[in-house]
């Protein structure tokens, strides 16, 4: 991937990119009603953080809210990755490398200022945020990105081959790595040469 691939990425692309690491992360959290519980986070749900972000930011809360769950599982993310010798090498879903985790940062402010709800900004959100939580709907939907063929790496799910040319692929691939699901976060990542 080149430095000019991230900077040509129409907002369609940074969009399903956004949407992808918005759904694992609010699929990730624990909570009062738990759904995958890889991180102990409660920020989107409706009594645990959604109460507090409507109090403290009336306009903009379901953002804020979707925002710091995916806040949360970056950090776990980073967490996780800094575990590996070589870190920096690791493309993973939340760390896609510093270009375009500042384009999908950008983007994502772009969102919140058009005041438009998440759902509506980003459509994909829909097919499983608008609904009670539901493990076989999740699965279902990291099925729809493809099979990704993978090792058991220290850190995580190491997926066979290069990383893709494309971010959209890769992110399908990263996605696809989290099958089968299981109870701690697999960290599906690709290894860049060096």
């Amino acid at each position: 991937m080149s430095k000019s691939q991230s900077h040509d990425l129409p907002k369609s692309a940074l969009d399903q990119i956004l949407s992808a690491q918005i759904i694992v992360a609010w699929a990730g959290e624990a909570g009062e009603d738990p759904r995958l519980s890889w991180w102990r986070t409660d920020l989107a749900s409706e009594f645990g953080g959604q109460a507090l972000f409507q109090q403290l930011m009336p306009a903009t809360w379901p953002w804020a809210s979707l925002q710091a769950a995916r806040e949360a599982a970056r950090k776990h993310d980073a967490a996780t990755k800094a575990k590996d010798a070589e870190s920096d090498r690791l493309l993973t879903l939340f760390s896609l490398g510093f270009e375009l985790d500042e384009k999908l940062d950008e983007r994502l402010q772009d969102l919140k200022r058009t005041h438009r709800p998440p759902h509506e900004a980003l459509p994909q959100l829909a097919e499983l945020l608008a609904q009670p939580w539901s493990r076989q709907s999740f699965e279902a939907w990291v099925a729809g990105h493809g099979e990704a063929a993978f090792t058991v790496a220290p850190v995580g799910r190491r997926l066979k081959g290069a990383p893709p040319q494309s971010h959209e692929i890769i992110v399908k691939k990263l996605v696809g790595g989290l099958a089968p699901l299981t109870d701690a976060y697999a960290l599906p990542h690709f290894r860049r040469s060096a």
